[in-house]
């Protein structure tokens, strides 16, 4: 019996470290296609810099994409704490918006 144990162990961490490793290389994917790809089309639309509509939109995407980020995460799924996400929402973007607004 120990040693069924032991194997069931060794084989859960194995499955563990094949996550990781499989999460990290996603991540490092991620950022290299961001900072060769995305990085350099992104320097030419903000050359002439941004106004506030185009701010919106920006900060709309990176606004919905860290909330869901977040609910997804907290375990509760995308329905559990509505009432309190949709205000932090709200204010998130609020904010996102005129801090990319003012800096662009």
């Amino acid at each position: 019996m120990p040693d069924n144990s032991s194997n069931r162990d060794l084989e859960e961490r194995k499955a563990t470290t094949r996550l990781f490793l499989i999460i990290a290389a996603a991540i490092l994917g991620m950022t290299l296609i961001v900072v060769f790809v995305v990085a350099p089309a992104m320097s030419a639309q903000l050359a002439p810099g941004l106004g506030i509509r185009e701010a919106a939109l920006i900060a709309f995407i990176v606004t919905l994409a860290v909330v869901v980020v977040m609910m997804v995460a907290a375990g509760d799924g995308l329905l559990g704490e509505v009432q309190y996400t949709l205000p932090a929402f709200f204010m998130f973007f609020v904010l996102i918006w005129i801090l990319i607004a003012w800096v662009f």
